[in-house]
């Protein structure tokens, strides 16, 4: 069957229709981009037998505010809308605070507590520093104190329409379609869930990983580490201290400078003594199955391999962000905003947290993104002021 689909600005069926169109070619791998909606005209082939669109009933598809993202700075918009009387319904392709879930399993926050705490309510651990098991509770409390309202596993395809009039499509882990309506759009989708990808031979072998959460199941293997901050040094040591073999490369001349206090000794240590070999100054030229070249001054080296952790850091979904027609600065990729207000240069679509600052990702953390739900509510209730959106 083919079905055409005329397009007059925004048009909540050309979103729909091309969501359906990806689930129905998923099998064939086969993508469809037309991010910015920019045809005048689409003629789409959709099969008869697609799924029926499941949209969750009554009031709770329509909102004053949607956020894109239930990390900590998505949960202090919503918790600020809710207290200049908006209706907040947050969005998240994950779980609540789902990179913190992803930290590693034994992770201490550089920071203390009290700089991690969302809509005035204490985080109280039980050392100087929180776990990340702690912060996973303190904002599950938060959640549940302010009774937001949480989609999780939706993933955001489409947003559409205009200020005060969007359109949001999302899809959910079975492929089910579920529609919105919202006022205005913040996005505070975070930047943990894209690697920066090394672009080498080998990248895409099952023995790489992105992310560490914890060292058991490597026991007794030959691990390489990539990289030369907080992530990679924690992940070398906790792996090392349970009886793997570890080697580090970095392709600076030594670790980065904002390593934490009392992780920089350790690891230094563990270098001085080769403990744990590193190679700096050196670059990773191709992953095997069982081993891996690195480019070092001296020459290539290869190394018995078992097992890569390439922990090179990770970005903003730009291009999530300019499908929605958000301007990215040339150079570092920062969303175009008011920087007092966070509104985009798409009117009524608002930027949160981290994507802030583009692909310079260590200029925001949730000690200075938690304060943008106040910045976002305080333009949101100039702009709609107490014509909340129908419970």
């Amino acid at each position: 069957m083919i079905r055409l689909i005329e397009s007059e600005g925004f048009c909540i069926t050309q979103a729909r229709a091309k969501i359906l169109l990806f689930i129905a070619k998923r099998k064939a791998k086969d993508c469809i981009s037309d991010p910015q909606g920019q045809h005048s005209l689409v003629t789409e082939q959709i099969p008869a037998t697609l799924p029926q669109t499941k949209i969750r009933p009554g009031a709770d598809t329509r909102s004053d505010v949607l956020i894109v993202g239930a990390g900590p700075t998505g949960l202090a918009c919503a918790i600020e809308a809710q207290k200049v009387g908006l209706k907040a319904l947050i969005i998240d392709k994950g779980c609540v605070v789902n990179s913190v879930y992803n930290y590693p399993a034994n992770m201490v926050f550089f920071t203390t507590p009290e700089l991690l705490e969302i809509g005035e309510i204490p985080f109280n651990t039980a050392h100087f520093k929180p776990t990340r098991q702690e912060a996973l509770e303190y904002y599950r409390r938060v959640a549940e104190h302010y009774k937001l309202h949480i989609h999780q596993y939706q993933w955001v395809k489409t947003i559409a329409g205009k200020d005060g009039d969007f359109h949001v499509t999302a899809t959910d882990r079975s492929n089910g379609i579920f529609d919105y309506r919202a006022r205005k759009i913040v996005i505070a989708t975070g930047y943990y869930d894209l690697a920066n990808l090394l672009k080498i031979p080998g990248e895409d072998l099952p023995k790489v990983f992105h992310y560490f959460r914890e060292p058991h199941p490597f026991y007794d293997t030959d691990v390489l580490v990539i990289g030369g901050k907080n992530s990679a040094a924690e992940a070398a040591l906790d792996l090392w201290r349970h009886g793997v073999r570890v080697t580090l490369v970095h392709r600076r001349v030594g670790l980065h400078d904002h390593i934490k206090y009392w992780v920089r000794p350790d690891i230094e240590n563990r270098i001085k003594s080769g403990e744990i070999p590193a190679y700096f100054n050196s670059t990773v030229a191709e992953i095997g199955l069982d081993y891996v070249v690195i480019k070092t001054p001296d020459g290539p080296v290869e190394l018995k391999n078992d097992f890569v952790f390439a922990m090179t850091g990770y970005h903003p979904d730009f291009d999530f962000l300019t499908s929605v027609g958000i301007e990215l600065s040339s150079e570092q990729c920062r969303p175009v905003c008011d920087p007092v207000t966070l509104e985009s240069n798409v009117p009524g679509v608002y930027v949160g947290g981290v994507i802030v600052a583009g692909s310079r990702t260590n200029e925001i953390f949730i000690e200075n993104g938690r304060f943008h739900g106040k910045q976002i509510a305080t333009h949101l209730k100039q702009k709609l002021g107490g014509t909340a959106a129908q419970r």
